[in-house]
């Protein structure tokens, strides 16, 4: 199994003003974690390259282009409470999106079995016309407006623990890509309730599984097997793109899931059946250094086709409210 993996220095070029969690050092822990057992060597490097203005306005309109270019040029600041920028991000911004790309027509065009972007910013709250919530450019979405341009059918699995807003709202109205999205609710960034389908063309190919706090590895096997893999066997997806944020994990400071990195592994696994391997991920969040590594490598070892690692360590039944928010969403799903 031939597994393609983009990691690329400059993506350490956006740097936060002050200190931040989505911060150069947390690339720094992934690279070395998977040297440190070896993983790099077994993979494919696939080369990061600038996404060009005419792949990026497929998932953005002119207006977020200019205006980001705009404050771009202003060195660094803030875009908003939560997102930075500095001198290095316009280039680290794009090259992740374009590595997006290169990553998901490699898997499309067979060139490798499947792929891995460690990339920087993440994208999935970047909206059609808006930069928010640490990311810049929506790179899930560069990618899968990029293999819509060669006919493929997409459907993007985004287990990050905040809803990736963005992504939904750039596809809300396409039937061609399905979004498919398990993540704490109530949260930031306010969206994903399960009744949020999509609209007009595209409504049923939004499916969001919004979990309680405290969820763990058997609520998210359970919102799986009952709702993610149903919904992606029923679309009938050429390739799956995932957005994969790790701060689900039970030591992220930012939210209050408890998955571990045996968990991510299985889910990983459980994409890859469905997907027939065609799948291509890309970070996202993951804010404990320790916990993000770990879990980078647990997936990365799971698409080289590693055995399972097995139960999670933290495995306890599914609760009833858990077992209660995956049946609405499967309930929404069929509706």
């Amino acid at each position: 199994m031939a597994t393609g993996l983009c990691t690329d220095e400059r993506f350490r070029d956006h740097v936060p003003p002050s200190q931040h969690p989505e911060r150069p050092e947390r690339l720094v822990a992934i690279e070395r974690a998977l040297d440190e057992v070896g993983l790099r060597a077994r993979c494919v490097a696939i080369a990061a390259r600038e996404a060009t203005r005419a792949e990026l306005v497929r998932a953005h309109g002119e207006s977020h282009l200019d205006t980001l270019d705009a404050r771009l040029a202003e060195g660094s600041g803030w875009i908003d409470d939560d997102t930075y920028f500095s001198p290095g991000s316009g280039r680290a911004a794009r090259l992740a999106a374009g590595a997006a790309i290169e990553l998901a027509q490699a898997v499309a065009r067979g060139t490798v079995d499947n792929a891995i972007g460690f990339v920087r910013p993440p994208g999935h709250h970047a909206t059609r016309d808006r930069a928010m919530g640490f990311c810049l450019y929506n790179n899930v979405a560069v990618a899968a407006a990029a293999l819509r341009v060669e006919g493929a059918r997409v459907a993007i699995v985004d287990f990050d623990v905040h809803h990736g807003n963005g992504t939904e709202d750039i596809f809300a109205a396409d039937p061609d890509v399905l979004y498919v999205s398990t993540h704490q609710f109530p949260f930031y960034p306010g969206t994903g309730r399960v009744e949020s389908r999509g609209e007009g063309r595209g409504l049923g190919a939004t499916v969001n599984v919004p979990l309680p706090s405290g969820s763990g590895p058997a609520a998210y096997a359970l919102a799986f097997d009952r709702v993610v893999l149903p919904a992606i066997e029923r679309f009938g997806a050429d390739i799956v793109l995932v957005s994969a944020g790790f701060d689900a994990h039970r030591r992220d400071p930012l939210a209050s899931m408890n998955l571990d990195e045996r968990a991510y592994a299985e889910l990983t696994l459980k994409l890859l059946d469905i997907s027939r391997g065609r799948l291509a991920a890309l970070l996202e969040g993951g804010y404990d250094l320790d916990a993000l590594a770990a879990s980078a490598c647990a997936m990365l070892s799971a698409l080289l086709g590693d055995p399972s690692p097995g139960a999670s360590a933290v495995a306890a039944p599914a609760t009833p409210s858990e077992i209660a928010a995956v049946e609405r969403a499967r309930r929404e799903l069929f509706a």
